[in-house]
């Protein structure tokens, strides 16, 4: 079994952020797997999902459903990240005032991707953007 998914996100279209989530949990959940990895997965997407319409020109989300994990890819085109390992601690934020008063960016995501995942890797480049890679395992 290898089943592929693909979602677009444009910058600043925190409507439509959430739908690669949910599409993601409706797959898991056809596939059986147990609702509490369906939570870490949905939360660690969703997370990303923000990230890219709160940071980023546009971005998307893959998701690859193997036998025994599943593994997502989140690409974007932003601003990149200078300093991941202050990007990665709890409340450490670069969003803007209007995406705050939105009630996102509160310096989460990017912990939270990592708290709810069982392996991480980013991968940035100032200027260009940034590539999430996660991988959540079934069994």
């Amino acid at each position: 079994m290898a089943l592929e998914l693909v979602f677009q996100i444009e910058g600043g279209d925190f409507s439509n952020a959430g739908k690669a989530s949910s599409q993601i949990k409706k797959v898991l959940k056809q596939l059986n797997i147990d609702t509490r990895i369906i939570k870490r997965v949905v939360v660690a997407v969703y997370e990303a999902e923000v990230n890219v319409a709160a940071h980023a020109h546009r971005g998307q989300v893959k998701a690859l459903f193997g036998e025994t994990e599943v593994e997502i890819v989140v690409t974007d085109q932003g601003p990149g990240i200078e300093n991941i390992e202050q990007a990665m601690q709890p409340g450490y934020s670069t969003a803007s005032k209007e995406v705050r008063e939105m009630g996102f960016g509160a310096g989460m995501g990017l912990s939270n991707i990592a708290k709810n995942t069982d392996n991480l890797h980013i991968e940035s480049e100032v200027g260009k953007g940034t590539i999430l890679t996660f991988r959540c395992n079934y069994s």
